[in-house]
């Protein structure tokens, strides 16, 4: 099954370099959409759905947190899964942002292996029994 998916990152290289790694990790990825930032992201989510959404925190207009926060708390937004992918390693932020309704959480940065389990872990959860 290919999985549509939202990547929400300020850096255009390194939502390249996601695209990539999944792709080359023989992730089943279908659409794949990008966003500068939350605000961003949710606009696009008002027009296209997507299965998994993989979202940075350090963004200008609207953060990772205020984002996840904004995603959690929508009607239809709340039940896609969040994958944050962050260079902010401390065991606090992961387990704020986790609080506040992401599923999973990758350090930058990662290897590519590492990247495709957390986020088959993430899908397994969230799809589990549809």
């Amino acid at each position: 099954m290919a999985f549509s998916i939202l990547i929400v990152d300020d850096s255009r290289a390194m939502r390249s370099f996601v695209k990539r790694v999944l792709h080359l990790s023989g992730f089943e990825m279908g659409t794949c959409y990008e966003a500068e930032n939350g605000k961003e992201a949710l606009n696009l989510l008002d027009r296209e759905w997507v299965d998994v959404i993989l979202t940075d925190i350090n963004m200008p207009v609207m953060n990772g947190e205020e984002f996840v926060q904004s995603l959690a708390a929508h009607e239809s937004f709340h039940t896609i899964p969040v994958l944050v992918v962050s260079t902010d390693r401390t065991e606090d932020r992961v387990r704020q942002m986790i609080a506040l309704g992401a599923q999973g959480y990758v350090k930058k940065p990662f290897q590519p292996e590492e990247l495709r389990e957390e986020l088959e872990k993430v899908l397994e959860v969230a799809y589990a029994g549809k």
